[in-house]
């Protein structure tokens, strides 16, 4: 990463939102997570956010301490979660002097040609705007996608392309893809190779685990966007992955 500026899509996943204890959001953790965002953006980069957490944010609002089985009750909840988790993330922004714009995505959106690049004609107008962060969701009050499966790592890669991004990041409650031995693998150049290695079971909250982060990667690496798979949960991750060094797993193009 020899350039110092570059447009980057960061991928905040649920198990680093939420509290392992089921009672809603981690502001500790979310707190921290802002700021690093905060500070690639004063360094010159052009960021995007793709958010999960407002199903989290809702069932804490409901006093609901297990995720629901039933669809219309989980889009009850991201209904409701999702005005509470941009209010959070209002606040916690605004103390780096960041505005933040939501954008409620479904595939759909992104495979009609109008919508898609009214989406992308959106980005463009925010990044002339500057000191506005804008923060990506999957619209989960109508659409079933990423309630079903993905905890929207899908959706990040889909917006890495959209916004012509240079680099994906998306932090994860663990440190990057695991090996048999357990260590962390760094690199990844064959993802169908490793594919064995991931599963799909997530936490409380998140849906997809390890394998739809890899067919993400995969998605990027198609349109020639590198991908890293890091812990949201270690401090200076975020900045580290950009800054190209050895954290988490990376998947270059």
């Amino acid at each position: 990463m020899a350039d110092k500026r570059k447009r980057i899509v960061v991928k905040f996943g649920s198990g680093i939102l939420t509290k392992p204890t089921r009672d809603g959001l981690h502001a500790a953790h979310i707190r921290r997570l802002t700021a690093e965002f905060a500070e690639l953006v004063s360094t010159g980069h052009q960021c995007v956010l793709v958010s999960s957490g407002a199903v989290a944010a809702g069932m804490m609002q409901f006093g609901i301490h297990q995720r629901p089985s039933d669809l219309p009750s989980i889009q009850a909840c991201a209904a409701v979660g999702q005005s509470r988790l941009m209010r959070l993330y209002e606040t916690l922004f605004s103390r780096h002097d960041l505005r933040v714009a939501q954008l409620l995505l479904t595939h759909q959106d992104l495979d009609s040609r109008m919508r898609y690049e009214n989406a992308r004609n959106t980005l463009e107008r925010l990044f002339q705007f500057g000191r506005v962060v804008p923060i990506i969701n999957e619209n989960d009050s109508v659409a079933v996608e990423e309630l079903n499966f993905g905890d929207n790592d899908l959706l990040s890669a889909e917006v890495a392309i959209l916004s012509r991004a240079a680099l994906l990041v998306i932090l994860t409650s663990v440190d990057g893809l695991l090996g048999n031995d357990g260590a962390t693998i760094a690199e990844v150049n064959d993802i169908d190779a490793v594919k064995s290695l991931a599963t799909r079971e997530g936490g409380v909250y998140s849906r997809g685990g390890m394998i739809s982060k890899l067919e993400a990667a995969g998605c990027a690496r198609q349109a020639g966007i590198p991908t890293v798979i890091g812990s949201g949960l270690r401090p200076g991750v975020l900045l580290q992955a950009v800054k190209g060094e050895s954290v988490g797993t990376r998947f270059p193009v």
